[in-house]
């Protein structure tokens, strides 16, 4: 009870500290002069009809690099934190139907095709590589979780992530070469505004962004699948 009142009065004093500042925030009547310069210029000098596609993979893509690096560190760590001291459960205790078996093999591929679409068409709808990549991941969970599958082939998964890393920094050094600097992707051709084969190499950089993130993701629940069969507790 005590606990619960001291809760109650801390979000209380947050809340009183907070209200001010929400309640006054200034209101912009016009953009920003660098937010007026991404809308007025991004969609002729990049050609990608998703505006937030070409701030992110373009103009801030040093922060989308980061983005990956810092995906790959969360990986490392949960590797590491969840790394084997013992032999795994070879035999699971529990069996999944043969509803759920079949249920996630016919779902499975509509969930990648799903993925594949989110990061192909990143530069003209929402979406992009991270979310992209998520989605690929998340169909490999169904399979863990249907009893589909019991493990992954680590040896494709590394090779993947490895492939899809250098890959995405090979482009924009490509772009720093042939282009105006790092992560253009105007060294190849814009192509029709609007079209899937357009905005130059960001469909190319969203693709490499999306195989790398889904790859990372997979090997983070690879390790929790060790973690889970070594510990004797069955999905």
């Amino acid at each position: 009870m005590i606990k619960r009142f001291l809760a109650i009065i801390a979000l209380l004093g947050a809340a009183a500290v907070l209200l001010p500042f929400v309640l006054n925030l200034p209101t912009e009547e016009a953009l920003p002069e660098l937010a007026s310069k991404y809308i007025e210029n991004a969609p002729g000098e990049l050609g990608a009809a998703n505006l937030v596609t070409s701030i992110i993979v373009t103009y801030r893509g040093l922060d989308t690099l980061g983005e990956v690096a810092v995906l790959f560190a969360a990986t490392a760590a949960v590797g590491l934190l969840l790394k084997r001291t013992g032999n795994e459960v070879g035999v699971s205790h529990w069996k999944s139907s043969e509803i759920l078996k079949s249920g996630g093999g016919f779902l499975f591929p509509l969930i990648i095709l799903y993925g594949v679409y989110i990061f192909l068409h990143g530069h003209l709808t929402p979406g992009g590589g991270f979310q992209g990549g998520v989605v690929i991941a998340t169909g490999f969970l169904l399979l863990l979780l249907s009893g589909s599958v019991d493990s992954f082939n680590h040896t494709v998964m590394s090779l993947v992530e490895s492939l899809s890393g250098f890959a995405y920094v090979a482009v924009a050094l490509a772009g720093l070469i042939w282009a105006a600097g790092f992560l253009d992707p105007r060294f190849l051709p814009q192509g029709d505004f609007g079209r899937l084969f357009s905005a130059g190499a960001i469909p190319v950089i969203y693709s490499l962004i999306g195989l790398k993130v889904g790859a990372e993701l997979l090997g983070i629940l690879d390790a929790m699948r060790c973690k889970v069969r070594r510990e004797g507790v069955t999905a």
